[in-house]
């Protein structure tokens, strides 16, 4: 008897989801992007060098401003530059903690939000930025408005986690959200199961069918 590809696919697909929810007893962290970071030094670099050669009137001709304009340059680009260089990943460590009680943006405060203060998690996408929308619990969103952090990244009194800039891919972010949430409120993990039932029981049915 041959075992069918798709039969094999199936059972990866499986021990790669029993991987994910041991995983979901461990803490994540995620760190920024160290690539597009370095990409941004590079590119403050270029506009701070820009700026001073303007600045000591190294380019005939450009008006009578350019001096003012350089050193105004100089000034800002230097700043963002040095703003970014602090920001690089070896020197900051994890901006996003996601652990089985809750998880915690550095991005957005230093807020550590329990998974038993969110009622949902979903996913959104708004100007091909992805993003994980947090629905925070009554209780929760009384306290918004006393959280400065908090309240300023609300939309519609749900808190939004921005996917961009993080060495991590969307999915896996939403993956470890949903997972440790489930694994924290009995409702969830149920719904998580019955989901993953239904996965499973449209699998089976798709590899009799072939």
């Amino acid at each position: 008897m041959h075992a069918h590809p798709e039969g094999l696919a199936f059972a990866v697909a499986d021990s790669q989801q029993s991987a994910m929810t041991i995983d979901a007893s461990r803490d994540l962290e995620i760190r920024r992007c160290a690539t597009q970071l370095r990409l941004l030094v590079a590119a403050g670099f270029a506009m701070t060098l820009l700026s001073a050669s303007l600045a000591f009137d190294l380019w005939d001709g450009l008006g009578d401003y350019d001096t003012t304009l350089g050193y105004a340059g100089v000034a800002l680009f230097g700043l963002v530059t040095c703003r970014l260089i602090w920001m690089l990943p070896a020197e900051r460590g994890a901006v996003v903690v996601v652990t089985p009680y809750g998880i915690r943006d550095l991005r957005i405060g230093n807020e550590f939000l329990p998974w038993d203060s969110i009622a949902e998690i979903s996913a959104e996408e708004s100007r091909g930025h992805k993003m994980i929308v947090l629905t925070p619990t009554p209780a929760l969103q009384q306290q918004l408005c006393g959280i400065r952090d908090l309240a300023r990244c609300a939309r519609n009194d749900r808190i939004v986690i921005p996917s961009d800039g993080l060495a991590t891919d969307f999915d896996t972010l939403l993956r470890a959200c949903r997972d440790r949430h489930a694994a924290s409120t009995p409702r969830a993990a149920l719904q998580q199961e019955d989901e993953r039932g239904n996965q499973g029981g449209a699998q089976g049915f798709a590899v009799q069918a072939s």
